[in-house]
């Protein structure tokens, strides 16, 4: 199959591209930045160069490709308008189109405390008022599965792995800041969380024989914040300490204390299991042992998500 993969060089998108090129599919990665291609081209697939400003040089882009996977990050308007253009675009081809979400989505303000509340992938809730646009982007998405167009919805967890993991490094950021490592009220509030080998593999196994106008989840396992404090204090020698909203604001920003460090998401993933025949590995359950990796502890800046305003807003 040929496939694009709009974000392929970050860190999701990265995991894809590579479980793809080994399954045997060809695959090609937009990129916005020449100094991207090199990544691609060591991972076996090519590039292809180009903005998203202009939609319909975009749209004409696609011709070639059998599938089409968003694992991209805009801002939550720029994501409306890019991926209704790429919907408009396939309709009527034939072709695969996958959509990125997150489990923020389904997540709850609890302050640190535990919610018993958890969701597979099409049980009912409410969305987070400041994400609830994203729904409404997979919702479109599925709706536009029908007659020559199959689509697909992805709602990954705290997604870690190989080194990599936001939650880990701010909390070690924490730990570089204050002398201690933070977590919010009692700290017994999570996020489902999956490794991103295994998220890959749920990519792979969607476009070959996902349902059309499914939505997917992917979670091997739960653990609290406070454990995962507790864990890298160790490791680092420091205590830990909670703090309250106004100094998570000040410690991170407005979108990680509220919507992360201050919410509970818990969710399952029976759909993935059942019709994608998706089991994370057994040597990838350990997010705890991830959190003692020691690429951590390089004492990087910290960035912003690309989905977080400047100003903290979220």
């Amino acid at each position: 199959m040929d496939v694009l993969v709009l974000g392929a060089t970050g860190y999701v998108g990265r995991h894809v591209v590579k479980r793809l090129v080994k399954g045997g599919h060809r695959v090609t990665g937009f990129i916005r930045s020449k100094a991207q291609a090199a990544s691609l081209a060591e991972a076996g697939a090519r590039h292809l160069a180009g903005t998203l400003d202009d939609m319909s040089q975009m749209v004409s882009a696609l011709a070639p490709f059998d599938a089409v996977l968003w694992i991209a990050q805009l801002m939550l308007e720029d994501e409306a308008r890019v991926v209704t253009a790429l919907l408009n675009g396939l309709a009527g081809t034939g072709k695969t189109f996958v959509f990125t979400g997150g489990t923020s989505l389904i997540s709850e303000r609890t302050d640190g405390a535990w919610s018993e509340n958890t969701f597979a992938e099409d049980d009912a809730f409410v969305p987070r008022r400041q994400i609830a646009p994203r729904l409404d982007i997979e919702n479109k998405v599925r709706e536009a599965n029908g007659a020559g167009l199959r689509t697909l919805c992805i709602r990954p967890p705290l997604i870690w792995g190989n080194g990599t993991c936001k939650i880990i490094s701010d909390m070690y950021h924490s730990a570089r800041e204050t002398g201690a490592v933070c977590y919010m009220g009692a700290g017994l509030n999570c996020y489902s969380n999956v490794h991103v080998d295994d998220l890959a593999e749920v990519y792979a196994l969607a476009l070959e024989k996902g349902i059309g106008g499914a939505l997917y989840h992917s979670v091997s396992g739960e653990v609290n914040y406070r454990q995962m404090a507790e864990t890298i204090a160790g490791h680092l020698g420091v205590p830990t300490r909670s703090i309250g909203f106004e100094e998570a604001v000040e410690l991170w920003d407005k979108f990680t204390a509220l919507i992360v460090f201050g919410s509970c998401s818990r969710s399952r993933s029976p759909r993935a299991r059942d019709e994608l025949g998706w089991l994370p590995r057994a040597d990838r359950l350990d997010l705890l042992a991830e959190c003692l990796n020691p690429i951590f502890t390089s004492g990087a800046s910290r960035n912003l998500s690309s989905w977080v305003r400047s100003n903290g807003a979220g």
